[in-house]
C-alpha cells in the first residue's frame, strides 16, 4: 500500500518548520538575504517565475523536495510519461502529453510510441479541416457548443490568441442549457454564414446535446439545408454524430480527459482561429514544458516547486483559497479555465485506495484580470482577515501600439505584488496594511501559441505534482455525476408537479419552479 504523505519523515519536519517559522516575515527574509529574489526563482522554457514573495525560504523548499522523495514523485512522474493506467478507478492512462510530442519521436514508452502515428494523423487531418475552412470566405462565424472542458480550453485560447486570429472570422462559445446563451448567440447569425462544432466526446453529454439540437432546429427553420456542411462533431461516436446529420468527425483517445483535451481535436476552434502553424506552436510550448517537467531535477523544476509550494500553503499554512490575477485582458478567462483544471482534478477527499483524507486537497481558486480585479476584491487581499495567495500573470511586450497603456498595466502588477509584501503602517487602523501577505509573479515575454501553451501546461504538471503527493488520483471527476443523474429525475417533475419521494426543501422548489 503506498505511503501516505502524513505519515512521511518530511511531513512531520515541514509541522516543525511551520511551527518554527510562525513568525515568518517577508521584509525580514529579504533584508537577512541579498540572493534570495535569484534563489527562489525561475526559468523554464517560455515562463519566468518569481516564488521570492511567498512565505518559504530554502530550509523549506528542501524539506518539501524531501517529501516529494518520500511520497515517490520521480516514480509517479515517469508512470505518467510511461503510459501505464494511473487513472485507476476508470483504468486508463493519461498521455494528453502525447498530442503536443513531435511526430517522429524516439525514446517513448512503448505504450505511447504505439499511439504516436495516430495521434499525428487525426491532428494532420484536423488542421487540413480547419485551413480549409479558414479559406472559406463564406465561413464568417464559428459556434463552438460544448461543455467543461470542451469549452473552456479553446475558449480560453481563442481569447487569449486573440491578435492572431484569421480576419473575418467570429468566434463563439456556448456551453450552459440555459437557453439565454445560445438564443442570444444565435440571434446574430446567418445560417449560410456559420459552421457549428459540436465537442462531446460520447455525443451524449445533456448540456451539449441539448444546445446541438436546438442548433440545428434554428438552421433548418433559418432555412439552412447542408448539415454536413454546417456542421462538424468533435467525439468517438461517430454512429450518433452521422445520425443528427454530420459526416465530419475528429476523435481522440479514452486517455485524454477532458479537462486536458484542448490539445486534441476538441482544440479544433483554436486551430480555425490560429491556422494550422499557430495550432502547431501552442503544441510546441506545451511540448517544451513537458520536457521541462519530465527532465529537470526535481530542485529547479518549475511545476514542482509549484506543485510542492500549494502543498505548503494548503496543508501547513492552513490557506484554503488561491487567487490569480492575469494583468492582461486576452487572458481573462484563465482563472476559469484554471478552476476546472485544479479543482476538478484535486478536489477529492479519498486516496487512490479509496481511504478517507486527513489532510486537504485542492484550494479554491478564483480571479479576475488586473487592473479590474484591483478595484473589486483586492481591498480584501490587502486588508481582510484572510490571508490568501495570489498569481500575477504579466506579459512583457504589448499586443497593442496605445501610447502609455502598457507600462501604466505593468507598474500596477508589480505595485500591487509590492505592496501585498510591505504594506503601510498607519495608527488609526483603517489606512493599515499588514503586509507579508505571498505572492508568486509570472512573467511571458510575449502571449504567442508557445508561451500560452508551455503557461498551461506548466499548471497541469503543477497540479499533478500536488495530486501525487497527496495521493489522489487527479484524473478521475465522479463528483460531477450525482447531480446529472438527479436532474434527469427532477426534469419531468417540473411539468408534472409531482414531489413524491422528494425532501420537503426540494419540494417545495419545484412547486415554486414548477413550468405551465
Amino acid at each position: 500500500m503506498p505511503v501516505r504523505c502524513e505519515q512521511t519523515p518530511a511531513w512531520a519536519r515541514l509541522q516543525a518548520l511551520r511551527a518554527e517559522r510562525q513568525g515568518f516575515d517577508l521584509r525580514q527574509a529579504f533584508a537577512g538575504d541579498a540572493g534570495r529574489a535569484a534563489g527562489l526563482s525561475q526559468e523554464a522554457p517560455y515562463v519566468f517565475a518569481d516564488l521570492s514573495k511567498n512565505l518559504i525560504d530554502a530550509e523549506v523548499e528542501q524539506a518539501l523536495l524531501q517529501l516529494a522523495a518520500d511520497c515517490g514523485l520521480e516514480a509517479k512522474r515517469a508512470a505518467l510519461f510511461a503510459g501505464e493506467s494511473i487513472n485507476s478507478t476508470e483504468g486508463r492512462a493519461v498521455m494528453h502529453w502525447l498530442l503536443r510530442t513531435p511526430a517522429g519521436a524516439t525514446g517513448l514508452a512503448p505504450a505511447a510510441a504505439a499511439e504516436l502515428p495516430a495521434v499525428h494523423e487525426t491532428l494532420d487531418a484536423m488542421l487540413a479541416y480547419a485551413e480549409k475552412v479558414r479559406s472559406d470566405h463564406t465561413i464568417t462565424d464559428v459556434v463552438n457548443i460544448g461543455i467543461g472542458g470542451s469549452d473552456l480550453g479553446p475558449q480560453m485560447a481563442v481569447l487569449a490568441l486573440a491578435e492572431q486570429v484569421a480576419p473575418g472570422k467570429h468566434f463563439h462559445f456556448v456551453s450552459n442549457v440555459d437557453g439565454h446563451e445560445l438564443a442570444g448567440v444565435l440571434k446574430g447569425l446567418a445560417p449560410e454564414h456559420t459552421l457549428f462544432l459540436i465537442a462531446s466526446k460520447t455525443f451524449t453529454t445533456a448540456e451539449t446535446m441539448a444546445n446541438a439540437q436546438s442548433a440545428k432546429r434554428w438552421y433548418e427553420q433559418s432555412g439552412g439545408t447542408d448539415i454536413a456542411g454546417h456542421f462538424a462533431a468533435l467525439t468517438t461516436n461517430v454512429d450518433a454524430a452521422r445520425a443528427f446529420g454530420i459526416d465530419t468527425t475528429f476523435g481522440f483517445w479514452d486517455w485524454v480527459g477532458g479537462r486536458y483535451s484542448m490539445w486534441s481535436a476538441i482544440g479544433l476552434p483554436i486551430a480555425l482561429a490560429v491556422g494550422a502553424e499557430g495550432f502547431r506552436r501552442l503544441l510546441a510550448g506545451a511540448h517544451a514544458m513537458d520536457e521541462h517537467f519530465r527532465t529537470a531535477p526535481l530542485a529547479h523544476n518549475l511545476p514542482v516547486r509549484l506543485g510542492l509550494l500549494d502543498v505548503w500553503y494548503r496543508n501547513f499554512l492552513g490557506f484554503t483559497s488561491r487567487c490569480i490575477a492575469p494583468y492582461h485582458s486576452a487572458l481573462r478567462r484563465v482563472p476559469a479555465y484554471l478552476q476546472q483544471l485544479e479543482m476538478e482534478s484535486n478536489g477529492k477527499q479519498v486516496d487512490l485506495d479509496g481511504r478517507p483524507l486527513s489532510v486537504g486537497t485542492s484550494p479554491v481558486l478564483w480571479g479576475e484580470p488586473g487592473t479590474n480585479g484591483q478595484h473589486a476584491y483586492f481591498q480584501m487581499l490587502h486588508q481582510g482577515t484572510d490571508v490568501v495567495p495570489l498569481e500575477f500573470v504579466a506579459v512583457r511586450q504589448p499586443a497593442h501600439s496605445l501610447e502609455g497603456h502598457h507600462a501604466k498595466l505593468l507598474a500596477n502588477a508589480l505595485a500591487q505584488a509590492q505592496a501585498l509584501m510591505v504594506g503601510k503602517a498607519d495608527a488609526g487602523g483603517h489606512r493599515n496594511f499588514p503586509g507579508n501577505r505571498p505572492s508568486s509573479f509570472f512573467v511571458l515575454d510575449e502571449l504567442t501559441p508557445e508561451s500560452l501553451g508551455a503557461f498551461i501546461a506548466m499548471y497541469e504538471h503543477r497540479v499533478f505534482v500536488s495530486g501525487a503527493i497527496w495521493g489522489i488520483n487527479s484524473f478521475d471527476q465522479w463528483g460531477v455525476e450525482l447531480g446529472k443523474v438527479l436532474a434527469k429525475d427532477l426534469e419531468p417533475r417540473l411539468a408534472s408537479g409531482d414531489v413524491q419521494g422528494l425532501d420537503a426543501s426540494t419540494a417545495q422548489l419545484l412547486g415554486r419552479l414548477k413550468q405551465g
